[in-house]
């Protein structure tokens, strides 16, 4: 049976069995309600022993994100779409000298796999990535969002996770989930950045109607927009920078000015 679960290895494996259960759920990939593999069967996807899976699972469920029922009917269930972030947060670091080499990544695929889904994203793809921002439209409007920033950004990690299925590719998810779970931990940790609400909203919704439009160079545009927030967030902490293109409309005048006389 395909469980979409992958060896854990031989070490940490404790840890390593609760990070990629609790990554699925963040990823939006298992959702409130869904029914994990049966524990051999998960043991066995995992290469971990029942009893080291147990540990993890009690992990996760004293966190709630997992439920254990008994019975004929019972198993492991998804209690919850949320995962706490200090539920990674003291299993993953990245120190602020390694972010460069996350957003030099993100800069390299992220653009590329947007004009990817671009091209096979389905009707049923745009619906759930409008549900993501709905979810977060609907956290604004309880108030303040910093009180729910983890659950807001967890939404925002779900977005983009979104966009790379609707490529079809299962490499590219896998590529991209990779990079944003290390994007997160980045932020998180070494560079935390409060988001504000209403741009990472509207941008949202400006990249969602760009792939939807199949226009290339609308999405190239949009996608710069988007990842330059954290790049130059990066770039004040630093006071370096980052290589990046960056659409004239943008530039400054005075620079704008001086690239023509050029």
């Amino acid at each position: 049976m395909e469980t979409g679960f992958v060896p854990v290895g031989p070490r940490r494996t404790f840890e390593s069995a609760v990070e990629q259960i609790a990554d699925r759920v963040r990823l939006g990939e298992l959702s409130e309600g869904d029914r994990l593999p049966s524990e051999r069967q998960l043991a066995e996807a995992l290469q971990i022993s029942r009893p080291t899976l147990r540990e993890a699972v009690r992990v996760l469920a004293d966190a709630g994100v997992l439920i254990v029922r008994p019975g004929s009917g019972g198993g492991t269930f998804v209690a919850s779409g949320y995962v706490p972030i200090e539920l990674l947060r003291s299993m993953s670091e990245v120190r602020l000298d390694e972010i460069a080499g996350v957003l030099e990544a993100r800069r390299m695929l992220e653009p590329r796999v947007a004009q990817l889904a671009a091209v096979n994203a389905r009707e049923e793809d745009f619906a759930r990535l409008q549900a993501i921002v709905d979810a977060q439209r609907a956290l604004l409007a309880e108030g303040d969002v910093l009180a729910r920033e983890d659950r807001f950004l967890q939404l925002d990690m779900q977005f983009h996770v979104r966009i790379a299925r609707a490529t079809g590719n299962s490499t590219v998810v896998g590529l991209m989930r990779t990079l944003l779970r290390r994007l997160e931990i980045a932020r998180d940790s070494a560079l935390h950045q409060p988001p504000i609400a209403e741009w990472v909203i509207d941008i949202h919704e400006r990249t969602l109607a760009a792939i939807r439009s199949a226009d290339q160079e609308r999405i190239e545009l949009v996608m710069d927009e988007h990842l330059a927030a954290l790049e130059r967030a990066w770039e004040d902490a630093t006071d370096r920078q980052l290589v990046r293109p960056i659409p004239d409309f943008l530039r400054p005048v005075a620079r704008r000015s001086r690239a023509a006389r050029d």
